[in-house]
């Protein structure tokens, strides 16, 4: 059984700064609503936060995310402590309203933020306006982004697929390369939130969006990752083969290790009111970081180790030959089946049955070991 690289810090901590959002986007994970909540972390309570994420080894990348982090008046202070008082790298997933201005974005960017990332999930502004709920979201981004590029900033595109913008993938690419973007990330829909069980792709659907995304990665200028699709490794090793620095080479340009993030795996996430949960796909809540370091929590919640124990896996994910490189999403298993070790629902492949007891022989041969020397 292969020891997480994640065991002592996460790649990424994502941090929901707050709940409010003045978008009404159909798949919101956060169900957002308009008015902040009297709850959130404090600006003090943030850099406590910051403090604690800053003292991991080696040091996370940090992600402010909402609902809207521009609805929070302090966001450039909280970036200014982050990125230069801590030298942590920092990203920023603001919706495309009205509050992004032009002054806003240089004011983050002056403060420090690495990153933007704006969502863009259709090609066109009624698909895209459709799926965020609000007119006039998609001209909001294109300006955005239009004023991150003269100022330099890097442009991250995130897109979530679901079968409102399935066949729209190839338009959507296109769109990700001519926006110069140097990372589209790809999130498949989980049914958490406002994101329904119908909206999202199923296994046939989603392992057709995952060939094309390999087959677009090819020849793209930017990267591509995918989230809550940890099938996307697999797929690389079939079409690529089992040369490990071939695949790297398609997603791992932005530092990414061998394994992959997952839930709970690398990955972490903070809510508005502090409480920590191994996904915000993953409602599972593992304590609150007002009465509990994150860093503890990361090292010794007992979910999180089971998340990063690949044996004990459910179905046919535990007996997988590619269970090292993808585990399938925790999330989606949990959203579907109550379960989060259970296989992943939307998961079509078939694992190898002698692949599968060897890998059961050699969990029992570890397991074995370690009794011995218990």
């Amino acid at each position: 059984m292969a020891a997480s690289p994640y065991a002592d810090a996460p790649f990424i901590v994502i941090w929901e700064t707050t709940q409010a959002c003045d978008l009404a986007c159909k798949h919101c994970r956060a169900a957002a609503v308009p008015l902040r909540d009297r709850d959130e972390l404090s600006t003090a309570e943030a850099k406590e936060l910051i403090d604690d994420i800053a003292s991991m080894r080696p040091q996370p990348n940090f992600v402010l995310t909402g609902g809207d982090p521009m609805k929070r008046p302090d966001l450039e202070e909280i970036i200014r402590y982050a990125a230069k008082v801590k030298g942590l790298r920092i990203s920023i997933t603001p919706s495309a309203t009205p509050l992004v201005t032009r002054e806003r974005i240089e004011a983050c960017a002056e403060a420090g933020l690495a990153r933007w990332a704006f969502s863009i999930d259709g090609a066109t502004a009624e698909t895209h306006d459709f799926f965020r709920g609000q007119e006039g979201s998609f001209a909001i981004t294109l300006r955005a982004i239009e004023d991150l590029r003269r100022l330099g900033l890097p442009l991250q595109i995130n897109t979530t697929v679901s079968r409102y913008n399935k066949d729209a993938l190839p338009e959507l690419g296109a769109l990700v390369a001519n926006l110069g973007a140097v990372l589209w990330s790809v999130f498949f829909l989980v049914p958490v939130g406002r994101g329904r069980a119908q909206d999202a792709l199923g296994p046939r659907e989603t392992e057709d969006a995952l060939t094309w995304l390999e087959e677009f990665a090819r020849s793209a200028a930017c990267d591509v990752k995918t989230t809550e699709a940890p099938q996307w490794r697999r797929v690389l090793r079939q079409r690529r083969g089992d040369d490990e620095s071939t695949i790297r080479h398609g997603m791992d340009r932005v530092g990414r290790a061998p394994r992959p993030v997952t839930d709970g795996d690398g990955f972490i996430f903070i809510s508005h009111k502090g409480n920590v949960y191994p996904s915000g796909f993953l409602p599972l809540a593992l304590g609150n970081v007002r009465r509990t370091p994150l860093s503890e929590l990361y090292r010794t919640s007992d979910v999180l180790l089971a998340l990063r124990d690949r044996t004990r896996l459910r179905g046919k994910c535990r007996i997988c030959e590619y269970r090292e490189i993808c585990g399938g999403s925790r999330s989606r298993a949990y959203a579907i089946t109550g379960d989060y070790l259970e296989s992943d629902p939307y998961c079509p492949h078939l694992p190898d049955p002698t692949a599968g007891y060897r890998q059961v022989r050699s969990d029992v041969r570890t397991l074995r070991d370690l009794g011995k020397t218990s």
